[in-house]
Formats: C-alpha cells, sequence, structure tokens
C-alpha cells in the first residue's frame, strides 16, 4: 500500500465518522436508541424474521437482540407472532408505529442531506454519485 492509499483510508475514515455523526444528530426522535433503530431498519429492509435472523444480520450476539426485540415490542414498535412451522421460534413484525419512526428518522436525515447537495456544484455532485456507488461496493464486499 502507498502512501496515498494510507492517506485516502485515514481521511475516508474521517470523514464518514464525521458524516455519520452528523446525521444521528438529525434524528427525528428519541423515541428508540441506535440499536433499536438499527434493528427496525432491518425489519424494514428486510421484511419480518426469527430473532436469530436478526442477530446475524446485525452482527450481534442472540441474547443481544432477543434484548432489544423484547424492548421494541413493548414499545409498541415490533409484533411477535408465532412461527407457521416452528412452535419453538417466533417470527418478529415491524408494526405501524415502528414503520412511522423508520420514515420520521429517515426524512430528519434526508432532508438534513438534501439542503447540503443542493449547495454543491454539479461536478460535486457527480463525483459523489460515483462514489456512492464505491462505497457501496467497498461494505458489500466483506470478506
Amino acid at each position: 500500500m502507498n502512501d496515498k492509499d494510507v492517506k485516502l483510508a485515514s481521511d475516508l475514515a474521517v470523514a464518514t465518522v464525521r458524516l455519520a455523526r452528523h446525521l444521528r444528530l438529525r434524528r427525528a426522535t428519541s423515541l428508540v436508541s441506535l440499536t433499536q433503530l438499527s434493528a427496525l431498519a432491518t425489519l424494514e429492509r428486510e421484511g419480518p424474521m426469527t430473532p436469530g435472523a436478526m442477530a446475524a444480520t446485525e452482527r450481534v450476539q442472540p441474547p443481544s437482540m432477543t434484548r432489544v426485540i423484547a424492548s421494541l415490542a413493548d414499545l409498541g414498535m415490533v409484533r411477535r407472532e408465532p412461527h407457521p412451522t416452528d412452535g419453538r421460534q417466533v417470527i418478529v413484525t415491524l408494526s405501524e408505529q415502528g414503520g412511522e419512526v423508520i420514515r420520521d428518522e429517515k426524512n430528519a436525515r434526508e432532508a438534513w442531506l438534501r439542503d447540503r447537495l443542493s449547495r454543491l456544484s454539479d461536478d460535486d455532485a457527480a463525483v459523489l454519485r460515483r462514489a456512492v456507488g464505491i462505497m457501496g461496493d467497498l461494505v458489500n464486499d466483506e470478506d
């Protein structure tokens, strides 16, 4: 790895952390923690799933996910329903209230981003469009 690649890795890491921090500050509601919000987003993206599948997707231990699901169920953000073929399992489903939280959070973040993006030149916006695809490839190409 050459010096340019080392600097790029460092600069990209810092910029990503700073962007994530700015997006977290735009949270529309604090009804749920970031961990809970991530679990809700997984359900919205992937659809109903077992707690074990959620834990694997979120890359946490099953007991941790069980606690997150229980807290979300207490808040009315998710429903736990019997598994259709395995009586020992449940299927976790996003509730309407959970969906509203996801939409509110997404809208708040995207409003801030749209405002920032509107300030960019056409050339810079085009570079970011390419970078988004490249960054997606970086995180989707995990070993």
